[in-house]
């Protein structure tokens, strides 16, 4: 897949409470168009303004599973990315709430990667959450319980991998 050709010219919305990750999501998707927020009033009136391909949202210093409520409204596919809330606990919270994707910021050099695996999702109406775990699966697993953490919720693992055209 070229990442890089599938993210073009795409509207991205990336809303961070840190300046240095703002910057650096800018620098890396440069061949997008990008909005940012620093704040939760920011990034609401912007999702709620504007048709983004793709919202990027922290989590813990934006209030970012409530921008993920506002996005989902507007059928905005987001992506949760963190770092202080990287626990199977926020991420089944993601996938529960609707979030297209859930990455760590210390994979932020491979954003165009998972940006361009959710349009294209969206675009061959497929489920987004199987790319995800095969992009991202061995990482959880080397920083969860090692590579039970979804036997913990195996139901909901099983439905949320198995759903088609869901994102």
């Amino acid at each position: 897949m070229d990442a890089r050709k599938i993210i073009g010219r795409k509207w991205i919305l990336i809303v961070d409470d840190e300046q240095d990750v703002l910057d650096s999501l800018v620098e890396l998707l440069d061949i997008c168009r990008i909005d940012t927020a620093q704040s939760f009033d920011e990034g609401k009136r912007l999702l709620e303004e504007n048709d983004y391909d793709v919202a990027i949202l922290d989590i813990m210093g934006v209030d970012g599973f409530k921008l993920l409520d506002i996005a989902n409204q507007r059928n905005i596919p987001a992506l949760m990315l963190t770092a202080h809330a990287l626990s199977e606990e926020s991420l089944k919270q993601s996938a529960e709430q609707g979030a297209s994707y859930y990455a760590p910021k210390d994979e932020i050099e491979r954003i165009d990667l998972f940006v361009a695996d959710i349009i294209e999702a969206v675009d061959k109406k497929k489920n987004v959450w199987v790319k995800w775990l095969e992009r991202l699966g061995s990482y959880y697993d080397s920083r969860f319980t090692g590579t039970n953490w979804r036997e913990k919720d195996k139901a909901f693992w099983d439905k949320k991998l198995n759903q088609m055209g869901h994102m």
